[in-house]
């Protein structure tokens, strides 16, 4: 099975917070952990603001930088193409989604398409609401 993770999950892998646990356990189980290309982008970001609001020290970041780094070539990436500009239009559209979230519904959806089982990971409610909307395997959150 492959493990779509979106970027809050994707987090998850090297930030220790509540339900980092379970998304190490949900990786380790699939075949495959997909992210879209957008997340590399939200995942920097995200380790970025951390380190500002002094929840990471400058090297700890760095640490991290480098281990996602590594780690980001073993991820299968979704590439943002315009196909997939358009399903997360008709996505965002239809769930009232962001921008972002809308692309990681509709990167998973295209994997999807390949007749593999995909389960859904993500930590934010509207999502979650949405992609068991569009029948996805859920992942429950711990």
């Amino acid at each position: 099975m492959i493990v779509y993770l979106d970027t809050s999950s994707l987090v998850k892998l090297y930030v220790e917070e509540e339900g980092s646990s379970h998304i190490i356990e949900l990786v380790n189980r699939s075949t495959t952990a997909a992210t879209s290309m957008v997340a590399y982008v939200e995942a920097r970001a995200a380790f970025s603001r951390r380190m500002r609001e002094g929840v990471v020290s400058k090297r700890d970041y760095k640490d991290l930088v480098l281990s996602f780094e590594r780690d980001w070539i073993n991820y299968l990436q979704v590439k943002v193409t315009q196909e997939l500009i358009q399903l997360a239009g008709n996505m965002a559209e239809k769930h009232s989604l962001r921008g972002f979230d809308a692309i990681h519904l509709a990167s998973a959806m295209l994997l999807r398409r390949s007749n593999v089982p995909v389960a859904f990971s993500c930590y934010d409610d509207k999502l979650q609401r949405a992609s068991l909307v569009e029948k996805f395997v859920q992942q429950a959150r711990r």
